[in-house]
């Protein structure tokens, strides 16, 4: 049986290269995307939804969805404002976690960051334990979790420090062996790859990779 899928933050850094990846593989028939602005795509998968997301309960599911795949992401130069970042990173992916739970969706996939923990003092690191914690409460038949390192990939969005770290992190990765190995950069297409490999083994339970797992799992 071919999946269905729905992809939110298609435009993104992960959300891109795994849309690209659904397109062109066999198992998988449609391919929804929620975005606030059409991207310049056309192929006979597609389905473009385009939505502010201001009012979620408006945002619905197409009928025969088998998957959903969550990169949502923003940034503190995007959403300086709290509420909306957690706006975007929680309450987005949470309202689609339960409307799948209602429509007997079988599998949530989430990127989330390494170092997540609903307990830690950093805003990033909390919410994004938070997002976890939530999503595990929805009772999914099978929920991924994702959690790489620093990614790796071409960006729309000029961010020279980020550039600057991924550079350093060139000369560091090799440098970064044993328990430290989890350090290491990771490609977006990496992570992509990793979250199509596992949505097409259609497990059940729950599921947690961590940044070397996500590299081999790609």
């Amino acid at each position: 049986m071919k999946l269905n899928a729905v992809v939110l933050g298609a435009s993104g850094l992960v959300g891109a290269e795994l849309l690209a990846l659904l397109l062109d593989h066999v198992a998988f028939a449609d391919i929804y995307i929620y975005v606030r602005k059409k991207l310049p795509i056309s192929h006979n998968k597609l389905h473009q939804i385009v939505t502010d997301f201001k009012d979620l309960n408006t945002l619905t599911l197409p009928q025969g969805v088998n998957v959903i795949f969550s990169c949502l992401g923003t940034t503190n130069k995007n959403t300086p404002d709290k509420k909306q970042y957690r706006y975007v990173e929680y309450h987005i992916p949470l309202h689609f976690a339960h409307i799948a739970k209602q429509q007997n969706v079988q599998q949530f996939h989430v990127v989330s960051a390494m170092g997540s923990n609903k307990h830690s003092g950093n805003f990033y690191t909390k919410l994004k334990g938070e997002v976890e914690d939530a999503l595990e409460s929805v009772g999914i038949s099978n929920l991924n979790i994702y959690r790489p390192s620093l990614l790796v990939g071409k960006r729309n969005e000029n961010r020279p420090l980020e550039r600057w770290m991924i550079a350093a992190m060139k000369v560091v990765n090799p440098l970064l062996r044993g328990p430290l190995k989890k350090y290491r950069s990771i490609s977006a297409k990496q992570v992509a790859l990793a979250m199509l490999n596992q949505a097409v083994k259609q497990k059940q339970g729950t599921y947690i990779f961590n940044s070397e797992e996500i590299k081999q799992l790609s």
